[in-house]
């Protein structure tokens, strides 16, 4: 699957994409700072060049066990020369290159990874390049975060399983309704959200009648860690008999703890 992103770089839009987990971004967009009318002119152009043929081989050979040295090798002597020509799709299907992709249809144009993308922004501005990188780098940490909340969430789920299950076989007799036991679930998931967050499920669909989802889906990083340790030292009290009351009351006391631990540990990260 295909995935794409959009990086604006000095009000102009450069298209990205990612193939298997590998991201290119469009030497056509790129391109187009120089020559709006004739990106692909421009592309043709810096192929021409032979400190561009050398830096394509050198990358290829680097990273590309099929890369084909004997073509890449014929490219390289007649590279520079007046009547030398070379258009992307060439360069890929002659030496079975990896760096570039052309690519048709509506996100059609030429593509590079990062590192032939920076090399080909370089030539075109050295302004534009150095703007076009510190843009790419915040959409990859844009990512890593997400990345990051998506890990956790997924560790809350996993948690919430060990939790029902503590509810399950110590807190529901034997022989109720489903609805019954629902109502007991829901109680104990109220637990740590009043905890953690000061309310429960209903009254935060209350206060927020216009959002999708719960509060978690809206949790940051933290708030959905705390929780997460929370469900295992619920499920550990649950076995171990303590009251609904006396668990509501510790876990809080951990959660603010918690959070003033994590909180403080971002403050510090942010002074590095």
């Amino acid at each position: 699957m295909v995935k794409r992103n959009l990086i604006s770089v000095k009000d102009v839009t450069i298209r990205t994409i990612q193939k298997e987990g590998v991201d290119y971004i469009s030497l056509t967009d790129i391109a187009k700072q120089k020559n709006s009318v004739d990106p692909n002119g421009v592309i043709a152009n810096w192929l021409r060049n032979r400190n561009t043929i050398e830096y394509l081989g050198l990358w290829e050979t680097l990273h590309n066990p099929n890369f084909n040295p004997l073509e890449f090798e014929g490219f390289r002597k007649q590279a520079g020369l007046n009547a030398f020509t070379l258009s992307p799709t060439q360069w890929i299907e002659s030496t079975n290159a990896i760096g570039m992709i052309a690519q048709a249809g509506r996100y059609g144009g030429t593509y590079a990874i990062s590192d032939i993308a920076f090399k080909f922004a370089n030539w075109v501005s050295v302004e534009f390049e150095l703007y076009l990188l510190m843009e790419y780098q915040r959409m990859k940490g844009a990512e890593q975060k997400q990345i990051a909340w998506t890990a956790k969430r997924e560790l809350s789920k996993l948690n919430y399983h060990i939790h029902t299950d503590a509810i399950k076989n110590n807190l529901i007799p034997e022989k109720v309704t489903q609805t019954q036991a629902s109502v007991i679930y829901a109680e104990e998931a109220d637990v740590l959200n009043v905890a953690m967050f000061g309310m429960t499920a209903k009254q935060w669909r209350e206060a927020n009648p216009d959002l999708k989802g719960n509060i978690r889906d809206y949790a940051t990083i933290n708030e959905l860690i705390c929780p997460a340790n929370m469900e295992n030292l619920n499920s550990v009290l649950i076995n171990d008999g303590v009251p609904q009351g006396e668990r509501l009351i510790k876990l809080n006391q951990i959660a603010i703890h918690q959070m003033q631990v994590l909180e403080n540990n971002e403050s510090r990260k942010l002074l590095k």
